[in-house]
């Protein structure tokens, strides 16, 4: 707890003290996330606004979108289930010759990831955000896209952390009861928005690989690779 609140000391306050500073650490103290708190949080060199109580990036995205933005030179993208929108914010501030398409189905996402091009100073001429279910109101094709659908089984609930469940969204969390509805959806309908030679990448819980090897299977995709984290766990498929 203290090394939090020397963190939103610092970050949020600039190491001065204030009646709003001790209200905040009530917050904390009452469980509530400290990058909520503080408003923000960092993700590849980025700052992602968190004020519409999107998903808070995990070190664990962070990791692998940058490892496969080392091997892209730009192109057109698409970021799906896009929460924060921190997944495209990162792709259009790294490379400069890309376009990138934000997608979400919720309300309150799409406000966050209008936000978040703004607080980085993303041409509006470069991105496009569109509120849909998965593939419903996407019309194009796309050089590469990035998804992070929610998967987390619902019968896992009871495993995840209280303050995550009590203070981050749960429909960005849960994935119905095996957490493989929206990845099943996704990779029903990803093929049909890639142009030729586009790749597709998605994230998932390590315990999940054999399930979405079937599932890929099923859905005739030929050419894929599973990777690790920096925790060494599953983390992570490419397709083309």
């Amino acid at each position: 707890m203290q090394k939090e609140i020397g963190w939103l000391l610092k970050e949020k306050y600039n190491n001065k003290p204030s009646v709003r500073f001790y209200k905040d650490v009530d917050l904390l103290k009452a469980g509530e996330p400290v990058d909520y708190v503080i408003g923000f949080t960092e993700f590849l060199g980025c700052k992602i606004d968190l004020s519409k109580k999107p998903l808070i990036p995990r070190p664990e995205t962070e990791y692998w979108v940058s490892k496969e933005l080392e091997e892209i030179k730009g192109g057109k993208f698409l970021d799906i289930f896009s929460g924060s929108g921190c997944v495209g914010v990162a792709i259009l501030k790294n490379l400069p010759n890309s376009l990138c398409d934000f997608a979400d189905k919720y309300k309150k996402a799409v406000e966050q990831m209008k936000i978040n091009c703004r607080v980085n100073g993303i041409d509006r001429k470069r991105y496009k955000v569109i509120q849909s279910d998965v593939f419903r109101n996407i019309k194009g094709k796309y050089d590469y896209i990035f998804a992070n659908p929610p998967y987390i089984p619902t019968t896992r609930k009871n495993k995840i952390q209280k303050s995550v469940l009590k203070f981050e969204p749960k429909a960005a969390l849960f994935g119905g009861g095996d957490g493989l509805f929206y990845i099943r959806k996704f990779l029903k309908g990803a093929k049909e928005h890639l142009s030729d030679n586009g790749q597709v990448f998605m994230e998932f819980d390590s315990i999940q690989k054999k399930a979405i090897e079937k599932i890929l299977r099923k859905y005739n995709y030929e050419k894929y690779e599973f990777h690790k984290d920096q925790f060494g766990k599953w983390r992570w498929v490419s397709l083309s």
